[in-house]
């Protein structure tokens, strides 16, 4: 049954591939944290969201004020209609740009919302893996494998020997937790 199931691993394992991708999700997130790669990507884009509504505000308040004194004034010519223009343009600018600036920093901060993962939700991630990994596809497997030959499923056709036996282990073997390398006496 061993051979067949590691012949087999790769059907096995796709049956909980969502729940794998998560576990390597979460886990690769808890390694880099807040100050990861994730952090430096894009620096670009953020400046530029920060720095143009400023931009275009300021340089919109100079030209409009620049051309309604003009107007004021009494100047004549086609600088002061286009001062003007030109302020309404970047004060349109200076809007739109503030509005993508705030979607994009409540789309990050939605999707960033949870912060980074807990070792708690890692594990949680892991068992859960572990536990779709058990009932969607290990139990399956095998019940499709004595389905194949019933005589695999009886307790005659298997007996378990006795040093095999969980109640006959002798105390000097190793503890699951000590490892392999380690006997207790």
């Amino acid at each position: 049954m061993r051979e067949r199931a590691l012949d087999t691993a790769d059907e096995i394992t796709a049956v909980t591939g969502r729940e794998y991708a998560a576990h390597l999700a979460l886990r690769a997130a808890a390694r880099h944290g807040p100050t990861g790669p994730s952090t430096s990507r894009g620096t670009l884009l953020p400046a530029l969201a920060v720095l143009t509504p400023v931009v275009a505000a300021v340089s919109a308040a100079a030209l409009l004020l620049l051309g309604y004194t003009l107007q004021l004034a009494g100047t004549t010519g086609d600088l002061t209609p286009s001062l003007v223009t030109a302020g309404w343009v970047l004060t349109l600018v200076t809007a739109l740009s503030t509005l993508v600036a705030l979607a994009a920093l409540l789309r990050t901060a939605v999707r960033e919302r949870s912060g980074p993962p807990t070792a708690e939700r890692v594990e949680r991630a892991r068992l859960s893996w572990h536990q779709a990994l058990l009932d969607q596809a290990l139990v399956p497997h095998l019940r499709r494998y004595v389905a194949e030959d019933p005589s695999l499923g009886t307790a005659e056709a298997n007996p378990i020997p006795a040093h095999a036996r969980p109640t006959d282990r002798p105390a000097r073997w190793p503890s699951p937790r000590t490892g392999p390398h380690v006997r207790t006496e």
